[in-house]
């Protein structure tokens, strides 16, 4: 199946959707202003001026109203992982994704999002790309219309089960290959039967160690699973999933920062230490533990920060 985007003026996207009135079908999504069928090609025009065609008939439709793209395809990104194939992302992708694991204070969420070939214009339109390029402001706005739009499930382990089960043994990176999991689990469910070409997981482990920590599981996702780092950049479903989880996390952040009674910051260095020293002094450790990670290093450099003053 083909597929082409063009640019038009208001002129051209007129004459556009009064070409393809007769075949006009109802599209209810963010960003779409027209949308049509043909026997051999799918029409969709865009408020950005933009229009997709796609179909067996994509390309003669869209010779008709422009230049077809030539543009040249972006280099693909150094990764590491699995070898994906070269027209992966326009591909249809149920992909997953984490944030969170390197914060002392705030959750653990995973994401998991599945983006059908026809709908990567759409979610284009909508703003999504490798999210490490865009802003926590910028997430907040995008993140609605991508829920509204896509099949996701979001999974948020707060700190006090996430130190739980840490205590417990159970490592950082067994933590996220269960969430993972599960979320896969969750939108495979949505599916209804309908199944992705691809899985594509952002790899925080080899294979091999990332399927050791789901051993136990009674169902684990193995078909079509493929694990690469910087999964963000290498397919739309994945950078959607880092926004939903990224969003999902600075939610709870803001929850968490008003039980503190300060704004909690995000990572792991000085500030973070210097808060949480404040939080522990007045308090107490009690509250302290269920804002974080309890077993990073912060956890003692507070208590070190706390006991000067």
């Amino acid at each position: 199946m083909s597929t082409q985007v063009i640019l038009v003026d208001k002129v051209v996207m007129n004459k556009i959707i009064t070409h393809y009135q007769a075949s006009k079908v109802n599209r209810n999504v963010p960003g779409v202003i027209f949308a049509a069928k043909t026997t051999d090609a799918a029409i969709t025009a865009y408020k950005s001026g933009k229009v997709l065609f796609q179909g067996h008939g994509a390309d003669r439709e869209a010779e008709r109203w422009g230049q077809l793209s030539t543009a040249k395809k972006p280099e693909q990104k150094k990764t590491k992982g699995d070898v994906l194939p070269q027209n992966f992302a326009q591909l249809s992708v149920l992909g997953s994704d984490e944030t969170g694991t390197g914060d002392f204070f705030g959750p653990v969420t995973v994401a998991a999002c599945y983006i059908p070939a026809h709908k990567l214009e759409l979610i284009r339109e909508l703003g999504v790309k490798d999210s490490k390029s865009l802003t926590d402001d910028v997430m907040r706005k995008i993140a609605p219309d991508l829920k509204a739009t896509l099949k996701y499930s979001v999974l948020t382990l707060d700190n006090v089960k996430y130190n739980e089960i840490q205590a417990l043994g159970n490592s950082q990176g067994k933590i996220k290959a269960l969430l993972h999991n599960q979320a896969l689990k969750h939108v495979l469910r949505k599916m209804e039967g309908e199944k992705p070409d691809y899985i594509l997981v952002d790899q925080f482990a080899e294979r091999a160690v990332y399927y050791n920590y789901l051993k136990e599981e009674p169902i684990i996702i193995r078909e079509n699973l493929l694990l690469a780092t910087k999964a963000e950049g290498l397919h739309l479903a994945v950078a959607a999933a880092s926004i939903i989880a990224r969003v999902a996390f600075l939610e709870e952040m803001d929850k968490l920062s008003e039980i503190a009674g300060i704004q909690l910051p995000k990572g792991a260095g000085k500030k973070v230490d210097e808060t949480a020293a404040r939080i522990l002094l007045k308090n107490g450790e009690t509250t302290l533990k269920n804002l974080t990670k309890w077993h990073f290093a912060n956890t003692n450099k507070a208590k070190m920060i706390a006991q000067r003053k």
